[in-house]
């Protein structure tokens, strides 16, 4: 698929998301229904009568999956990136959090449970640190990797410390 044609689906996707979702397409599909269904005596409630609502929602139905999964694509990605950029550029967060979209749903439970422990903590905690963009991240993880660094470091002599002390 060329570039043009991805970006007409792309063009097409967000018009008809944002139609579909819209209170015109939902009074549009009443509108069919009510109309359907006003028609039944005309057609003795046939088979084919009926047929045309099933076919015609199931088809609407099955387009409609692959619409809502590409949003819901779209909206994810758009997320986690934003996200990511929170993580990246605050200093005091683990920039292990990055990307963790690949990890199995027993980890991520794991990690939801050390947060919700967390919130508490941050509940009765005041402070509100200022965001940074995405230019200070370097910096942020520089300041981060050298302050652990240093923090290790000094828990290795505290360690070596009494080894020979003993």
């Amino acid at each position: 698929m060329n570039h043009q044609n991805k970006n007409h689906f792309e063009k097409f996707s967000n018009w008809a998301v944002k139609f579909t979702g819209s209170p015109s397409a939902f009074l549009g599909a009443m509108a069919i229904v009510v109309i359907w269904a006003v028609s039944g005596p005309l057609f003795n409630y046939s088979e084919a009568w009926q047929l045309v609502i099933n076919t015609g929602t199931t088809i609407i139905t099955f387009l409609m999956v692959f619409l809502i999964q590409k949003a819901q694509n779209k909206d994810s990605k758009a997320i986690q990136i934003k996200l990511n950029e929170l993580i990246a550029a605050h200093e005091k967060a683990s920039n292990r959090i990055v990307d963790i979209e690949d990890l199995t749903e027993r980890e991520l439970d794991q990690l939801h449970l050390y947060y919700e422990n967390l919130s508490q903590f941050a509940k009765k905690d005041a402070d509100i640190h200022m965001s940074h963009s995405i230019d200070a991240a370097k910096r942020n993880q520089d300041y981060k990797h050298d302050f652990f660094r240093e923090k290790h470091e000094e828990w290795l002599q505290k360690q070596e410390q009494k080894k020979e002390s003993k």
